[in-house]
């Protein structure tokens, strides 16, 4: 499976930026709060002189993994962008896709760890609906362009963790799932799991 993962990346790239890019949130209640608490620990590794070593780059992105990745709910995440296709799947078999699409979120990010310059983010607004939340937000670029992005949050055993990063409108999530509803609907689950078992082992696949 060829996983297009321009706008996947530019996604993760971005919420890594708003996550480290000194951000500002008058209107912030406790999503914003858990998400800036989160920031604060990330610019511990990434203003740490010993971890900004070549030699230490391994420890660096570990130490942000654990830290960011703790954010996002990816059994949700799995969920959502499988669709449909999740409710056919055993427990077994649910178990094996959110940890296969795991590990790819997580190759796609470790992508964007040096992409990281000065970015800025601001908060402007936050939207609670019971266990649900959007966390608006801007990211300035370095040319000057404003970015949208809305962190979609979800209230578990008291944290609000990230299900879904919608980029100028371009949602991760949604962008995964018309990918795997592709190769579904031209070939099998089967195919698509042999395929992300791919992806997770380095190899090359074709179309």
């Amino acid at each position: 499976m060829k996983v297009r993962n321009s706008q996947v990346v530019l996604g993760l790239c971005c919420w890594l930026a708003a996550m480290v890019g000194g951000p500002s949130h008058a209107t912030a209640g406790p999503p914003t709060d858990q998400i800036k608490t989160t920031v604060d620990q990330a610019l511990v590794v990434l203003k740490d002189p010993r971890l900004k070593a070549p030699a230490n780059t391994k420890e660096r992105r570990d130490q942000l993994k654990q830290i960011l990745f703790a954010r996002f709910d990816f059994n949700e995440m799995a969920k959502r962008a499988l669709g449909a296709e999740w409710r056919k799947r055993t427990p077994k078999e649910q178990e094996e896709f959110v940890s296969l699409f795991t590990e790819l979120l997580e190759r796609s990010y470790t992508e964007t760890i040096e992409a990281y310059t000065d970015e800025k983010i601001s908060y402007v607004g936050e939207r609670i609906d019971g266990s649900y939340a959007d966390v608006n937000s801007k990211l300035l670029t370095g040319k000057g362009e404003e970015v949208p992005i809305n962190y979609k949050v979800q209230l578990s055993g008291g944290e609000w963790r990230v299900y879904d990063v919608v980029v100028a409108n371009i949602s991760m999530v949604n962008n995964f799932r018309s990918q795997f509803t592709r190769v579904l609907a031209n070939s099998s689950y089967e195919e698509l799991i042999r395929r992300l078992k791919s992806k997770a082992d380095g190899t090359t696949q074709k179309n």
